[in-house]
């Protein structure tokens, strides 16, 4: 039996394939909003890889580059700079060739940053609810409800810091995650409350921790631990046996997915333009 935590090209394909899919299905979601607001785009490049735009900086990402590519770059970087966008280019250890460093340094990017890529197993047993700083252990549901769905919604907007004079038309955004192929979501409360959101996604026999968010008013009691754990459960019970996640290095989120058993697979490096 092979050990998919052991380091090696075809893991990391899987892990980048399942970061793709699950990109794609959010990028859509935005995409079917009437008139596009948001200014969705993508680019299909080789072997899977995909350049992606929209007015939010944080979608603006090439994501799968790899040796043999490098002749995509220059078009990527003007049409970037037609829709006025600063994009992410992400080079990956496995999948990088000197040639993609020489191209985008020619365009004037740099490395600018990094970013963790986890991965672990399923887990076996089901979680116990891991007690929070008051000795409460938190509510963790699946979100198959609207009532349900505007608890994680509560919970989302509040974690990630979502102006609230932007929390109408987010949430309006954001509703149809409910009901995309492959996404389970997941409700943490603590004494009734909305206190922390996540996902879990599909794709084959990988499942991607996706998108977890936490109530600065709930911080620090657990919820983050416990709603991985909770997830890494049910993605074997839906048959995945490899997990993968992503975070900022050495940041809150990758130690608690550290703690609960994922293990680095490898720093993404970021390409920005300077």
């Amino acid at each position: 039996m092979v050990d998919l935590l052991i380091p090696s090209l075809e893991v990391v394909l899987r892990t980048l394939a399942a970061d793709v899919a699950y990109t794609m299905s959010r990028m859509q979601v935005l995409e079917r909003i009437e008139g596009n607001p948001v200014g969705v785009a993508y680019r299909w490049l080789d072997d899977g890889a995909v350049a992606l735009t929209a007015r939010i900086p944080a979608f603006a990402r090439v994501i799968g580059l790899r040796a043999g590519l490098e002749r995509h770059i220059e078009p990527l970087v003007q049409w970037y700079r037609a829709q006025g966008v600063r994009p992410t280019f992400e080079a990956v250890p496995g999948l990088w060739s000197d040639g993609l460093g020489r191209e985008l340094a020619r365009h004037g990017y740099y490395q600018s940053g990094f970013h963790a890529a986890l991965i672990g197993a399923p887990a076996p047993a089901h979680p116990a609810a891991a007690p929070a700083g008051d000795g409460a252990a938190p509510a963790i549901e699946v979100v198959t409800t609207p009532d349900a769905m505007e608890g994680y919604l509560d919970a989302y907007v509040a974690g990630w810091g979502i102006p609230e004079a932007d929390h109408p038309q987010f949430k309006s955004n954001v509703r149809p995650w409910l009901h995309q192929p492959g996404w389970t979501l997941y409700l943490a409360r603590m004494d009734g409350r909305p206190a922390a959101a996540a996902t879990l996604y599909a794709h084959g026999s990988t499942a991607y921790l996706a998108d977890a968010a936490t109530d600065p008013a709930f911080r620090g009691r657990g919820l983050q631990q416990a709603l991985l754990r909770r997830r890494m459960h049910d993605a074997g019970l839906a048959g995945a046996d490899l997990l993968c996640s992503g975070a900022y290095p050495l940041s809150a989120s990758h130690r608690n997915m550290e703690r609960v058993g994922l293990q680095l697979q490898f720093n993404r490096a970021k390409w920005t333009p300077t």
